[in-house]
């Protein structure tokens, strides 16, 4: 594995970035609703990142009480970043998803059981055969209640993931730092593409 791409970059590494948001189209592709605030004043966020956030996002988008996904960059230093640029390990970020749901319909339990089961978050800076600090397995949180049932979840998981040999949980759990929208083909890229790259896989193991 590339050194600079498995490790959190330092101070100097880091890359400058730009002040300009990226360009979306305005609405979801899968549900049509739109794509930036305001959304719902009954809504919640939760953001996480399990992988390639192509597959992270086909994870949520159709669950009952999920109103919008969206994917892009977090848990990083570099302002508005490029795809390349956050693959290239200098920015800091990782390649999430943004869940806004409806508390009334889905809990925030219910989420994280998908984001458990869906990928293995015991393999440290990498999800699979893909690689890099941008495939770390997150969980930023949106509030204090989010926070305790985050790390609740994962004493629980990991105790199941323990019983099946697994190795010990790395994913981290820190308050959600800003969202910056990946580039609008990565949106809803495998309901767009069907047959497109999905290097997404969980444990086998059921969050119980």
């Amino acid at each position: 594995m590339n050194t600079l791409k498995s490790q959190m970059p330092s101070t100097e590494q880091i890359l400058t970035g730009r002040d300009t948001v990226m360009a979306l189209a305005p609405k979801h592709f899968v549900n049509g609703h739109a794509v930036t605030q305001p959304f719902p004043d009954n809504s919640q966020q939760a953001q996480f990142g399990l992988g390639c956030f192509w597959g992270a996002e086909k994870c949520f988008w159709s669950l009952p009480g999920v109103y919008f996904t969206s994917v892009g960059y977090s848990a990083g230093s570099t302002p508005n970043p490029s795809y390349e640029e956050v693959c290239s390990g200098r920015t800091g970020h990782n390649e999430v998803v943004l869940v806004v749901f409806d508390p009334l319909k889905i809990s925030y339990s219910d989420l994280l059981q998908v984001f458990w089961e869906s990928h293995n978050p015991t393999q440290g800076m990498q999800q699979g055969n893909d690689a890099g600090t941008q495939y770390r397995s997150g969980i930023y949180t949106y509030s204090e209640q989010q926070h305790k049932t985050a790390e609740e979840s994962l004493k629980r998981f990991e105790d199941c993931l323990k019983s099946e040999n697994f190795n010990a949980i790395t994913t981290e759990i820190i308050s959600a730092q800003e969202f910056y929208y990946a580039e609008d083909y990565h949106q809803q890229y495998l309901a767009k593409n069907p047959n497109g790259y999905c290097g997404l896989g969980g444990t086998g193991v059921s969050y119980q």
